[in-house]
């Protein structure tokens, strides 16, 4: 789970439990994570691959959610024992658990999306 401090204390022990929504925020807290899961959610991909899809992260940023996702147990690291080495990475169950609330999160910035365009486009009309 992403590790962030309150106005610069961190939480007690047990307070992101208090509140489901507020644990889902804290499992998925961080610039990058929705956008791994929602790329491992359509395949199994390495590392480099995963780099690719999302420009502007840093290999040590990727590293960092890939572990804290892997710690909590939404994401697998298959290591293959070749040269040079394979790693790559897929959804475990927990992970694919959390697909519904992907895809609610893309019908919402959807629709969103057009509402905001919708407007601007009246605005620039009027």
């Amino acid at each position: 789970m992403a590790r962030f401090k309150f106005q610069g204390e961190t939480p007690p022990i047990g307070q992101e439990e208090v509140c489901p929504v507020t644990y889902t925020q804290n499992l998925t807290s961080g610039r990058w994570k929705i956008s791994i899961l929602w790329h491992l959610s359509k395949q199994t991909r390495r590392f480099n691959e995963l780099q690719r899809l999302l420009p502007g992260i840093s290999k040590g940023i990727l590293t960092r959610q890939l572990r804290e996702l892997e710690a909590d147990q939404m994401i697998h690291r298959e290591v293959y024992k070749e040269v040079p080495p394979k790693v790559e990475y897929s959804l475990t169950p927990e992970g694919k658990s959390f697909i519904p609330v992907l895809d609610s999160m893309g019908e919402w910035g959807k629709k969103h999306m057009n509402r905001k365009k919708n407007e601007l486009q009246d605005e620039t009309t009027n």
